[in-house]
């Protein structure tokens, strides 16, 4: 009788915890390291924060084609479990050129495009 009263207690716990879980989208920032100006060589970063659960996809891009050598560090979480990550790559933005962050979380894809400081 005790282990059916301990099974019962546990399982609405567990239910309980879980139904606190939400999702939440992620806050995206795409910027340069210094500013952003043409035919200058500039760091190009994309910063997402706030995001529930932690599966999330980064991608950079430079006229829809990922650019090759970004680096990413590694996921990291608040106090209140939602996660943050940021992705960089070296560039030399052109004239005409467009620079993307592609982010995809809970199987949707946002882009969120960099603006020159021109």
């Amino acid at each position: 009788m005790d282990s059916r009263l301990f099974l019962s207690v546990l399982v609405l716990v567990l239910y309980v915890d879980l139904s606190f879980c939400k999702n939440s989208a992620p806050k995206v920032q795409i910027y340069t390291r210094d500013p952003g100006h043409y035919d200058k060589p500039n760091i190009l970063i994309c910063h997402v924060s706030g995001f529930y659960p932690p599966e999330l996809d980064l991608k950079l891009l430079r006229n829809n084609e990922e650019i090759k050598g970004a680096n990413q560090t590694d996921l990291a979480f608040e106090e209140d479990w939602y996660y943050h990550l940021t992705k960089h790559a070296h560039f030399h933005p052109k004239k005409g050129d467009k620079f993307t962050c592609a982010v995809t979380h809970l199987g949707k894809t946002t882009r969120h495009h960099w603006e020159p400081d021109m």
